[in-house]
């Protein structure tokens, strides 16, 4: 396996880097069972206990799952699918419910207290999450959806909203990436005219088109 010796500073995050990579580019494939901790440390350098951090910390993601007395096997191919594996049913409403609290009233707070900076950066997020979509990158439009709806949070400049959403990412992220795989209701969710409505000032209308969408989205979890 083409692993690089890692350097001295941030060896944790190195290793993490490393193993994510090789995952990724199919070095290891779903339901592969990776190298014991020896012959990661020897590969990389690294002592054991930092290898076992590494890969209790990708274990945390979903990447990995550790079975003890068998191994450590790949589970996904990124934080992303590891999310969405635990994240379904029951627990999948929960968490659009809980968005649905927060980015209501996120939306409403971002067209009253919202800049012309504020703004400019919601059309770029905007643009990237659409192009994301059009152009099939579904993990990346999951990571840009959610940043998107990070920023209209953000956008509100209430502080303590926006530490409770970003407390929220992962699972945030999951339930983007859960609930886009049906292409004709995710083509309807372009965010415009919310965006629009923040341009404008409008709270009301804001607030109705954050509601609107999750509404539909709580509404299909409902039989999933």
């Amino acid at each position: 396996m083409p692993l690089a010796t890692t350097r001295r500073a941030g060896l944790v995050d190195q290793v993490i880097d490393q193993l994510r990579e090789a995952v990724t580019a199919g070095e290891w494939p779903i339901g592969h069972r990776i190298p014991t901790e020896p012959e990661l440390s020897a590969q990389l350098g690294v002592g054991r206990n930092t290898v076992r951090e590494a890969v209790r910390a990708l274990a945390h993601t979903g990447i990995l799952e550790v079975r003890q007395g068998d191994g450590t096997y790949v589970r996904a191919t990124s934080e992303v699918s590891g999310a969405i594996r635990r994240l379904c049913g029951t627990e999948l409403r929960e968490v659009l419910h809980v968005r649905r609290l927060l980015e209501v009233e996120g939306a409403r707070l971002a067209a009253t207290a919202r800049t012309e900076e504020d703004l400019a950066e919601l059309r770029v997020l905007l643009n990237r999450r659409d192009t994301d979509w059009d152009e099939g990158r579904l993990d990346d439009f999951a990571r840009s959806d959610a940043e998107f709806h990070q920023v209209v949070v953000r956008c509100g400049h209430n502080g303590l909203l926006l530490e409770l959403y970003r407390g929220l990412m992962e699972a945030i992220t999951a339930s983007v990436a859960s609930t886009s795989d049906n292409p004709e209701h995710a083509e309807m969710i372009r965010h415009r005219e919310l965006v629009d409505a923040i341009e404008t000032r409008d709270a009301g209308r804001a607030a109705d088109e954050a509601a609107g969408f999750l509404d539909e989205l709580i509404a299909r979890a409902q039989g999933w």
